[in-house]
């Protein structure tokens, strides 16, 4: 074979005149702090929080952010590879049960249970040296960079967490002795750790249909059949829905059951975990198949109660859910500038092609969305928790069309991303096809699109009337900004009204179910538009950076308005706009008042 520049071994690429071709590939965001490179993330969390509160904790967020864009990263890319393993039996012929994990993953864990106090930190005071118990806002601030480095260990760290709400209001002290105490440990040898069971072959999202079977056992309980997809298999804890012998079927004879890895003697309950899924992502977390061979169980609450209090966790996990894919697509977005802003391409930096600042444009619209989506939810969750009454409507709504939208555009977004980086981002030595392979399961877990869509609808809009409190609260947002163009503020108030009477409109007529979608998504663009408004005029009253007041009318153009695809688009608005968003310098109120104007 003839020698080449390749295949000599005297060859030096570095001596070679010109550019090392290896100098030509873009590097990603490992290395580089998650939470100093978020500008916007930055300047919106103090408008959601005290001032106290956004100060004593800003160095734990930037600590996480160093930790998220290195060691967490590097760990997370480890136990991507380096997957779980069930052992059955030991060697003895014993049933075990016992679910082998990378030493990442379990370093994982500890940085999110131990150094960042993650899973207790809403529930006790003192967490990361703070005298209150964290509020909804920062919580979820933390999750939001940590899903920017790991998604999969969110799952167990999200379900340890709000598990702890059941046992924090049961009425049965031995409960919260039993399971509370451990979930909520700020002593890491001392955590429990929680989960949630509710798929079964025949009941995914019909959780009415239903077949594990609880039989009073004294003042217990214990369980009969399988539970089909469940996540976090060897959880200490798990909150199940079953069935009472004799209770009634559909969702009201279901009732919510505690069901404790190991007995208060040592031993290990009666239950095997089958075998572990083999998912398309989120690698790093153990999911399995699970057969109850009259596990004991402790009853939560009232027994004809189930669905309604597992609900409430549901809710709560729907809002995680949200949360890290805001995080996700913000990892999306930062590789893809990344990318884009160094690579040379045709003459010139990648950055500067009209098509690549389109495509960019397209990741960086909806990860903004969902940022302000995140922030907006997490107040409404803390002002309903001080028993606002508005805003506990507020929250019933937003939760699932967080949860819908947000995870829904992480899939585009984390595909645009990897397109970004060419072929390089399809090689699993980057992390794009990691983020690519757990955007998948957001439109999955706690209900599919269809689902959070139908709840959107058919239950917090036509049930619970939820869409007035949506369209006073978008008013009362938009009256308050008052740098905010009268123009804007006008038409922001119509679409919010139009999205509102639209969702109405679509809820009161069953025959109008497959425009649910459509109607849940008018009500997300609607709402973030006008808090991008809101978020961006205080911003550039205060001197800040005025941007959003840009995206909310990319928001109304790109989203809202109709568009003839069959025409050129000769908006110079979208043109300097796209100039702007895609630089990320600081925009003054005034330049953004001129670009809106255009």
């Amino acid at each position: 074979m003839a020698n080449t520049k390749y295949s000599d071994p005297n060859y030096n690429p570095a001596k070679r005149p010109g550019l090392n071709d290896s100098d030509n590939i873009p590097p990603d965001c490992a290395g580089q702090n998650f939470f100093l490179i978020d500008h916007q993330f930055q300047s919106l969390l103090p408008l959601y929080t005290t001032k106290d509160e956004y100060e004593h904790f800003e160095p734990h967020l930037e600590r996480l952010g160093k930790v998220a864009g290195g060691r967490l990263n590097d760990l997370a890319m480890q136990a991507d590879k380096n997957i779980p393993v069930l052992h059955a039996r030991d060697r003895f012929g014993r049933d075990i049960d016992w679910i082998e994990y990378h030493p990442a993953y379990k370093e994982m864990e500890r940085i999110a249970w131990d150094d960042f106090k993650m899973a207790a930190m809403s529930h006790r005071p003192g967490a990361l040296g703070w005298h209150n118990v964290v509020s909804p806002p920062i919580k979820y601030a933390f999750q939001y960079l940590f899903s920017q480095a790991e998604f999969g260990i969110l799952c167990p760290l999200s379900v340890s967490e709000t598990s702890a709400y059941h046992f924090e209001l049961a009425k049965d002290p031995k409960l919260k002795k039993l399971f509370w105490e451990g979930l909520t440990s700020l002593d890491f040898s001392q955590r429990l750790t929680g989960t949630q069971f509710m798929t079964e072959k025949a009941a995914g999202s019909d959780v009415g249909n239903g077949t594990l079977t609880a039989v009073p056992d004294g003042e217990n309980w214990k369980l009969y059949g399988e539970k089909w997809f469940c996540s976090h298999a060897d959880a200490d804890v798990a909150l199940l829905l079953a069935r009472p012998d004799g209770a009634p079927a559909g969702t009201k004879g279901l009732g919510l059951f505690a069901m404790p890895r190991h007995l208060e003697d040592g031993s290990r309950n009666s239950y095997r975990i089958v075998r572990l899924k083999d998912k398309l992502g989120t690698k790093s977390m153990a999911s399995g198949e699970i057969i109850f061979e009259g596990a004991k169980a402790y009853a939560v609450g009232d027994v004809s109660q189930g669905i309604k209090q597992m609900l409430s966790q549901v809710n709560l996990s729907r809002l995680s859910h949200g949360v890290r894919a805001a995080g996700m697509m913000r990892r999306c977005l930062n590789e893809a500038l990344s990318a884009a802003h160094f690579r040379q391409q045709f003459g010139g930096p990648l950055i500067n092609k009209p098509l690549m600042r389109g495509q960019l444009l397209d990741i960086i619209i909806p990860t903004e969305q969902a940022l302000s989506a995140v922030m907006y939810t997490s107040h409404c969750m803390q002002e309903a928790g001080n028993g606002d009454t508005r805003s506990e409507k507020l929250l019933r709504l937003t939760t699932p069309l967080l949860k819908m939208m947000a995870c829904r555009d992480n899939v585009p977004v984390a595909t645009a991303s990897m397109e970004t980086r060419g072929g390089l981002g399809y090689i699993e030595e980057w992390v794009n096809p990691r983020l690519i392979r757990d955007a998948q399961i957001g439109l999955l877990w706690e209900g599919t699109t269809n689902i959070n869509a139908l709840d959107v609808i058919t239950r917090a809009i036509k049930k619970e009337n939820c869409g007035e409190a949506l369209r006073e609260d978008m008013n009362l947002l938009l009256d308050r900004a008052s740098s905010c163009p009268g123009q804007l503020k006008s038409l922001l108030k119509n679409k919010v009204s139009r999205a509102v009477e639209f969702a109405s409109l679509v809820a009161e007529n069953p025959d109008n179910e497959f425009e649910c979608r459509r109607a849940a998504g008018g009500l997300y663009h609607a709402k973030t538009a006008t808090l991008m408004a809101s978020e961006g005029a205080k911003l550039g009253t205060e001197g800040g950076d005025a941007r959003r007041l840009i995206l909310a009318r990319l928001v109304v153009d790109t989203r809202l308005n109709p568009r003839d695809p069959l025409a050129v688009d000769e908006s110079p608005f979208q043109t300097e706009a796209s100039k702007l968003l895609i630089d990320e310098a600081p925009v003054s109120l005034d330049r953004a008042l001129e670009i809106i104007s255009l």
